[in-house]
Parts: C-alpha cells; sequence; structure tokens
C-alpha cells in the first residue's frame, strides 16, 4: 500500500494536549476531534489538512497524557500517516489500536519540511520526499501491525475473525 500527501510538521514533545485539548473530551465523535486537532499549535491544521496528508515530528510524539482520542482526533483528520522520530509508547499502541499508521524515522523527521510532498511504500517502509528527491527508510510494518492497520483497527480485526499474529 502507497500513500501520497501533503505533509504537516511539527517539533518534539508534541503533547496529547496539544494533538487534542482537554476542553474537547467531552466527546468521542472522531469528527469533532478532527474539527479541533493540534488547534492550540497550528489553528489552520483542521481546514487545511486533506485525506491522504501526511504529519511528520521530530522525538516523543504523542507524550503526556493516555487518551486515545489524540490518534482518534488526528485520522479522522484525514492523515494517512505520521512519521516521527520517536513516539511516546503508549500514544503508539494506541494510534495502532485504532489503525492510525505510524513510522519511526528519525532521519525523515530530520530533514522532511512542511508542505513536502512524500509519498510511503508501508510494505516496504520507503519515505519518499518527492518535493526534494530524497528517500528514507524506515522498518516496515510487521505482519501483525499491517493487519491491524489494513483492518482500520484492532477491534475490527478481532471481530472480523482477521487478525494475523504471524
Amino acid at each position: 500500500m502507497i500513500v501520497r500527501g501533503k505533509v504537516f510538521k511539527y517539533g518534539d514533545n508534541v503533547d496529547t494536549d496539544v494533538i487534542i485539548p482537554a476542553r474537547y473530551l467531552n466527546t468521542s465523535d472522531p469528527k469533532v476531534l478532527a474539527s479541533h486537532c493540534m488547534e492550540d499549535i497550528d489553528p489552520s491544521f483542521a481546514s487545511g489538512v486533506k485525506e491522504g496528508d501526511i504529519m511528520v515530528a521530530r522525538n516523543n510524539f504523542g507524550c503526556g497524557s493516555s487518551r486515545e482520542h489524540a490518534p482518534i482526533a488526528i485520522k479522522a483528520s484525514g492523515i494517512a500517516c505520521v512519521i516521527a522520530a520517536s513516539f511516546a509508547r503508549i500514544f503508539y499502541r494506541n494510534a495502532i489500536n485504532i489503525g492510525l499508521a505510524i513510522l519511526e524515522c528519525p532521519a525523515a523527521a530530520e530533514n522532511i519540511e512542511a508542505g513536502d510532498q512524500i509519498a510511503i511504500d508501508f510494505d516496504s517502509g520507503v519515505i519518499q520526499n518527492l518535493t526534494k528527491n530524497q528517500e528514507y527508510q524506515a522498518q516496515p510494518f510487521p505482519p501483525f501491525i499491517k493487519s491491524i492497520i489494513e483492518q482500520n483497527g484492532l477491534l475490527n480485526a478481532i471481530q472480523d475473525g482477521g487478525y494475523k499474529n504471524e
């Protein structure tokens, strides 16, 4: 599977309170969460993001509280994948559980800039910066994570009987 999109770039230690501010946690509606995603650090994000766009950040993305609302807001906004140098452990697992593709790749996180057009091949882990004609290698998903992402989350994978832990 290959996705292509425009990059929204963020720095280090983007916490879940910034991804989706606590004042919006009174809902679990993905569309409402998406409309407020990143608004405290990037007020134009929700109105500018398009289906298939890519979020890139530096170190420790998703730190802070363990709320699932953060990856839900990102996914519902249309982001196809989050690339970061590193992720907070709980955010990483929450993202996989809801079927949000995430890749760790320090070189890509360092060199890709906001507005760049990139393509990601999930099968190989290759990230291509189409704007700068550069290529980066991330670790491709293991089969069981790929299965969860392809089925739009762990619950869907289990319910469909298609969860493959190979």
